[in-house]
């Protein structure tokens, strides 16, 4: 599986390339862009993805959500599968995948790891079984990170949602008041170098179910989007999630 690392500079892209030149998941370089390339031209290094001219079987993306649409007129024109692994992004850009998703494969999801597509399968579960439960989320990421709340915490929320069409996210509670049954409260900790926690809180009156994930390394993303990758190849064209890798 030959791949294009789009946004190959960051820590993400970094992680893509050393797993890539290990053969994680199959996976050999292409090609490596990144805006902040320091010699285009070299050692398969470019600024923009229209600079490449060879050969490719996807491409890799961990750039910034406002390249998404030089990104998605890229591979529709090259008819190259897409793993969009960035969040942040617009109304417009949301839109924009969506209708690339009709000509090319496109997998698009907040959170690449495994354990995180699990949580939000249970959660989903739990809520459902639970009709009358308080829920409530707690996201916890490093000082540096600009989203708020994380876009994994609003893939939980939204999963949740699903089973519980009348629920309403209460972003931060600010305001006095009591809480009322349809809410799902989600908070947001940034706390030093902490690389991920997702906690989920169920709680009946009676009992508490607590889910959490904890990401120990960045690497577990990196991991799931070569294998989101490798699972994509042959796949006709759609927009695909985390919950179809795990599905089968």
């Amino acid at each position: 599986m030959k791949i294009i690392v789009h946004g190959y500079t960051g820590r993400m892209g970094q992680t893509i390339c050393r797993l890539a030149d290990e053969g994680f998941a199959g996976a050999a370089i292409s090609a490596r862009v990144s805006v902040d390339c320091p010699n285009p031209g070299e050692n398969g290094c470019y600024t923009k993805l229209t600079d490449f001219t060879g050969e490719a079987d996807c491409v890799v993306d961990f750039s910034h959500h406002a390249a998404t649409n030089a990104l998605l007129d890229y591979c529709v024109s090259h008819h190259l599968p897409a793993i969009i692994a960035t969040t942040g992004q617009t109304e417009q850009e949301k839109a924009a995948i969506v209708e690339a998703a009709k000509q090319i494969p496109v997998f698009f999801s907040a959170n690449y790891s495994l354990g995180i597509a699990v949580l939000a399968d249970l959660a989903q579960k739990a809520a459902a079984m639970f009709p009358d439960a308080d829920i409530e989320i707690v996201e916890t990421h490093h000082n540096q990170k600009l989203d708020v709340p994380s876009g994994t915490a609003l893939l939980l929320a939204n999963g949740i949602k699903a089973v519980r069409p009348e629920a309403e996210f209460v972003i931060g509670r600010h305001e006095n008041g009591k809480r009322t049954k349809q809410q799902i409260g989600i908070h947001s900790l940034r706390l030093g170098s902490e690389t991920g926690t997702h906690e989920i809180l169920i709680s009946t009156g009676s009992e508490t179910l607590t889910l959490t994930h904890r990401a120990e390394n960045r690497a577990l993303f990196a991991e799931g989007a070569l294998r989101a990758a490798s699972w994509l190849m042959g796949k006709p064209a759609g927009l695909y999630a985390m919950r179809d890798l795990i599905g089968g």
